[in-house]
């Protein structure tokens, strides 16, 4: 029992992380495309999907991991939480994950002194950011619920 609950968990985390990271990575490739369409360049459809693909693989390095790390730690402290609310556990986990990372946008800015992800220098683009992370914690939630009865 102790090794499937790890393994149900642990599959639920790599999940809701990689969720997390994808959301964010596309929104970041986008807001990035429309600042060069409001330049006046225009931006076709392929190029949007081939940048986007290209953003979701060369982001891995450095912001999957960021993310991956915020995103355990803020569960964490949600699942220690939701055991005193338990009705609000959908709740803690989604704003766990957009704390998470909002933080980790907030925290690359003061440590390096720039924002390396472009769609968080605007606030709707940091917006959008911890909006992933809200989603990846909720589906964290989703995916670790106990089945009725257990």
């Amino acid at each position: 029992m102790f090794w499937r609950s790890l393994l149900r968990n642990a599959l639920a985390f790599l999940t809701a992380a990689l969720v997390t990271y994808a959301l964010a990575a596309v929104a970041a490739t986008q807001f990035a495309l429309q600042r060069i369409v409001d330049l006046g360049l225009p931006v076709s459809p392929l190029q949007r999907a081939t940048t986007t693909g290209q953003d979701l693989i060369g982001m891995t390095q450095l912001y999957l991991p960021i993310l991956a790390v915020g995103l355990a730690l803020a569960l964490l402290l949600a699942a220690l939480l939701s055991r005193w609310w338990r009705s609000g556990r959908y709740l803690l986990m989604g704003v766990a994950g957009f704390t998470s990372v909002l933080a980790a946008n907030l925290m690359m800015k003061g440590v390096f002194d720039i924002t390396p992800i472009a769609a968080a220098r605007t606030h709707i683009g940091l917006l959008s950011q911890a909006a992933a992370g809200m989603v990846g914690g909720w589906l964290f939630a989703r995916l670790t619920a106990r089945p009725e009865g257990e």
